[in-house]
């Protein structure tokens, strides 16, 4: 029995990271729904789109320091990219960057076909599972979204996927996003800006988190999303004020294009792919101007409509498609990109959830982009959020990227001697061969709420459904992890100085059954 209960505890250890199952950033770009022939198609398209057609609404100081970068304004005023100033631009942007966590265990890497999974969103409702309710999306439940990714292994980022809707001011909506964001997870994290003001707000907070200005510089633990065009070819005024806040301030930014396939988009996939590119290139010049080579993630981000009513369709087929071919395209570029995928268009974790997630963020994965973002927790198409199925999605999200590391074919792998073993010398079986055992932990990999047991076995532990256990996990989740991201002092003074809105009891340990 020492022998077992002595193989047993080394199995129930922690395993290092390179001999787990799965781990953040394997390569992955299997997946290529372009052929490579179409690649040079579309970025000739892309070109001639930026050179001839250009985009509108471009703000002032926009203008200013692309024209002085190469670019021109028409007639009509929009601004006209040259093939040249592209290729230029393509030639200083920034590539293997990195994002960095509040822990150095959570840096990401963004470099060649490096996966990694993680949230976003901007879901104004909050769904219970159990009476198929949905209610309002609070800051407070911002800050329990983020503890909850916090321990969840397979989710490697946290994007902002919320809304705050107990916050009418929009600057405090701003302010507390950040903050409860960052509060809950010592993963990188993502958020996002209405104007610049609050830009430059939120980053006197993270100055005093990291300790100083140039240690934040050092270790941008925060990113930002910037739709910096309102699709189709048009730059966004205030967004784009943010981002020349966001480069100059230190932020790595995701340059995002979400045009709407058949609405703000064209219809046919190829052209949609085309003008997300044209418009998220517009914008790396852009970034570019501003500060040569500052971290940018190239954020093509084209979503799908149902044409029959005009909704939009996250989980369809066709969504699937669209994004990994976006993420071949970055790899075209050799670009730091980022793609959504798993918005599901079912209401509840249901199966239709289950299928349209499954497939989406596969093909993602696939793709070779390096982030994938909206893999965890979404439905309604995105309005939707639901705690349990952070966990779920999780699952999911481990049992994918044990699909991006594939099969590994060595000496070792192919060796014959377990077989030998087995059926010239042993019992004609690899149960308890001493391989089966080595591997059991590096190569297999386990879920957290999924049910693998048999009948009978699930029938005496109650019956349970993924809902149900995930429910259970959430609830231990928030009654006993609560990071501790900075002192109090620094929470105090933060307090003082910003407009925080969550009450600090509600961030401290508490009876929530």
């Amino acid at each position: 029995m020492g022998g077992r209960n002595a193989r047993k505890a080394k199995r129930s250890a922690a395993l290092p990271d390179n001999m787990k199952p799965v781990r953040p950033g394997q390569d992955s770009g299997l997946f290529k729904p372009l052929k490579e022939g179409d690649l040079p198609k579309i970025h000739e398209a892309v070109l001639e789109v930026l050179e001839t057609i250009g985009m509108d609404k471009a703000i002032p100081s926009c203008i200013e320091a692309c024209t002085a970068v190469g670019c021109t304004v028409s007639a009509e005023g929009r601004l006209l990219f040259p093939r040249s100033v592209i290729k230029d631009s393509l030639a200083k942007a920034g590539r293997d960057i990195t994002l960095y966590g509040a822990s150095p265990e959570h840096d990401l890497q963004l470099s060649g076909n490096k996966v990694h999974f993680g949230t976003a969103g901007a879901a104004v409702h909050i769904l219970d599972p159990t009476n198929r309710e949905y209610r309002e999306s609070t800051s407070a439940d911002l800050f329990d979204i983020a503890r909850i990714c916090d321990t969840l292994e397979h989710i490697h980022f946290f994007q902002r996927s919320i809304v705050c809707r107990d916050l009418e001011d929009v600057r405090e909506m701003d302010f507390n996003t950040c903050y409860a964001s960052i509060s809950g997870t010592k993963k990188h994290v993502g958020t996002s800006f209405s104007f610049p003001d609050n830009v430059d707000e939120a980053l006197r907070m993270l100055h005093l988190i990291a300790g100083s200005e140039k240690a934040w510089r050092e270790r941008p633990f925060v990113s930002m999303s910037v739709c910096h065009v309102v699709p189709p070819l048009k730059f966004a005024e205030e967004a784009s004020a943010c981002l020349e806040a966001g480069v100059r301030g230190g932020i790595p930014v995701l340059l995002l294009s979400a045009g709407q396939a058949g609405a703000t988009s064209p219809a046919t996939l190829a052209r949609c792919v085309v003008q997300a590119v044209a418009e998220v290139l517009a914008g790396l010049v852009y970034v570019n101007a501003i500060k040569e080579g500052a971290p940018a993630i190239f954020g093509t981000w084209p979503f799908v409509s149902d044409l029959r009513t005009g909704s939009m369709s996250g989980g369809s087929g066709e969504q699937a498609v669209l994004m990994a071919a976006c993420g071949q395209m970055a790899q075209f570029y050799n670009l730091p990109s980022g793609i959504a995928a798993g918005m599901t268009d079912s209401k509840i974790p249901d199966a239709q959830s289950g299928y349209e997630k499954g497939y989406t963020v596969s093909l993602a994965g696939h793709s070779g982009a390096n982030l994938i973002y909206e893999s965890a927790g979404m439905h309604a198409s995105l309005l939707g959020c639901c705690l349990e199925s952070y966990v779920i999605d999780n699952d999911m999200l481990g049992a994918i990227n044990r699909t991006v590391r594939g099969i590994e074919v060595s000496a070792e792998t192919l060796s014959l001697e377990p077989i030998r073993d087995v059926c010239l010398d042993g019992p004609g079986h690899y149960l308890g061969h001493e391989q089966t055992l080595s591997r059991m932990q590096s190569d297999y990999l386990y879920p957290l709420v999924g049910d693998r047991e048999n009948i009978n076995n699930w029938i005496e532990q109650g019956s349970t459904d993924v809902i149900q256990r995930a429910h259970i996990k959430v609830k231990e989740i928030l009654e006993n992890h609560f990071p501790k991201n900075w002192s109090e002092e620094t929470d105090q003074i933060i307090r003082e100085q910003f407009p925080v809105r969550i009450p600090r009891n509600r961030m401290q340990p508490r009876d929530i059954s």
